[in-house]
């Protein structure tokens, strides 16, 4: 069975604990501490694996634990890593965190592998507590604890065209006229019940297209199926709108375009605002009685005075789908070839990080220095070139307190404030 997403418990593992020991030998009249380091925790891994294309698999396992590091042993011994739990998704998975709906990781283009929990470190045996006054420790430290996540998988298709449409427009019978794909094919609803993709290959020239269930009336609200599978032409770069030109369902080709459209921009304003060809297919079918306007010049009228292009075909003679074919590579050729991906804005924040400690100076007028392991941490994770890794950066500094401490010190807008090599002037 075709799945698209998923709701899965992920577990890093932990880290072994640091031993105490003393080394205890014949003729070692005073021998010191030897207890040896614990072992690190295993990574969660999510990596691509080329020929899965569902998410079926997580729905008989929803339970991913790495294991925990071994513990350190007398004699100095290091206990042993644990191996990374290595969990293999189709290309085009999204990975969410569960409460905060915000995005991990996204498995597509160059990004084919990522560690989505990293496991604990191994706690440091007492060998390395000894010092001139402390020369016999009897503690040494734990291993970090593991993390924990319940996530979400969302699989969205990778593909350069999409079709969309009202059921039984012809959306798989073009798709199969123009590439490898071979779906299913009968004359009712919906019988497109998965997403399906094709490669087509035309002069050595290839792109992918995708078909998705047909979009009804109130998709973008849940509605039919085309709610649950809009998300799998959110990363194509072209959307071919397909019309039944002929009306043989009795709907008017003009006001279908004018619906999916609606549909679209209500389910995502980045996918209404894609370059589209309007496609008026079943065109072998049209009758019109005297004095009834042809429907294709209808289509044209309508939309081809906005820049849209309006394609009569006929899917199952073929009339007419060289010249859309070409069209459509002379489109691609235009768009940009890379992979359109989710850029990643959750950090997972264990309770302990959350407690650590900052300091907050003016050592001199109109210059404030922010320091201590909680922003370096925090600077060490983030992305301040991106948008969303700045807002999060702004985010954190009301919510840590820093910004009151700034407050108290009676900063002004336009003073500087440095952290770890970092300068910003400040603004409200």
């Amino acid at each position: 069975m075709f799945a698209d997403q998923a709701r899965i418990f992920i577990k890093s593992g932990k880290g072994g604990d640091g031993h105490v020991s003393f080394r205890r030998e014949l003729y070692v009249a005073a021998g010191g501490p030897d207890g040896g380091d614990g072992g690190r925790g295993g990574d969660v891994i999510f990596e691509v694996e080329k020929g899965l294309n569902t998410l079926g698999d997580f729905r008989h396992q929803r339970k991913y634990v790495a294991k925990d590091g071994e513990p350190g042993g007398k004699r100095r011994m290091h206990g042993k890593d644990a191996e990374d739990l290595i969990v293999k998704v189709p290309e085009g998975t999204v990975v969410r965190d569960e409460a905060s709906g915000k995005v991990i990781a996204d498995l597509s283009g160059d990004c084919l592998r990522a560690t989505i929990l990293t496991g604990g470190k191994g706690g440091i045996g007492n060998m390395h507590f000894a010092t001139s006054t402390m020369q016999v420790p009897k503690y040494a430290k734990p291993g970090q604890p593991s993390k924990e996540l319940w996530v979400i998988l969302e699989l969205k298709s990778i593909a350069d065209v999409g079709l969309v449409g009202f059921p039984s427009v012809g959306k798989s019978t073009i798709i199969s006229s123009l590439s490898n794909a071979r779906p299913k094919i009968a004359a009712y609803h919906f019988t497109t019940l998965t997403p399906v993709l094709g490669v087509v290959e035309d002069g050595g020239e290839g792109f992918v297209m995708a078909d998705i269930p047909g979009i009804i009336e109130g998709a973008s609200e849940g509605l039919g199926l085309g709610h649950e599978f809009l998300k799998h032409v959110e990363r194509c770069k072209l959307l071919l709108h397909v019309v039944d030109a002929a009306g043989t369902e009795g709907r008017d080709p003009v006001e279908d375009v004018k619906v999916i459209r609606e549909e679209l921009r209500k389910f995502s304003e980045k996918l209404a605002s894609k370059p589209e060809i309007i496609v008026a297919n079943k065109c072998d079918a049209i009758y019109t009685e005297e004095g009834q306007e042809d429907p294709v010049e209808r289509l044209k009228k309508a939309y081809e005075r906005d820049g849209v292009k309006v394609f009569p075909i006929s899917a199952v003679t073929k009339k007419g789908t060289k010249e859309l074919l070409t069209y459509v590579k002379e489109r691609l050729r235009e768009l940009p070839r890379a992979v359109e991906t989710y850029e990643p804005e959750f950090v997972y924040e264990m309770d302990s990080d959350l407690n650590l400690p900052f300091t907050v100076e003016n050592p001199e007028p109109h210059v404030f220095v922010v320091e201590g392991p909680r922003i370096e941490k925090m600077l060490g994770y983030t992305n301040l070139d991106s948008e969303k890794g700045f807002r999060f950066f702004q985010e954190f500094i009301v919510k840590t307190g820093i910004q009151k401490e700034l407050d108290a010190l009676g900063i002004e807008e336009g003073d500087t404030v440095r952290m770890y090599g970092h300068s910003f002037d400040y603004y409200r």
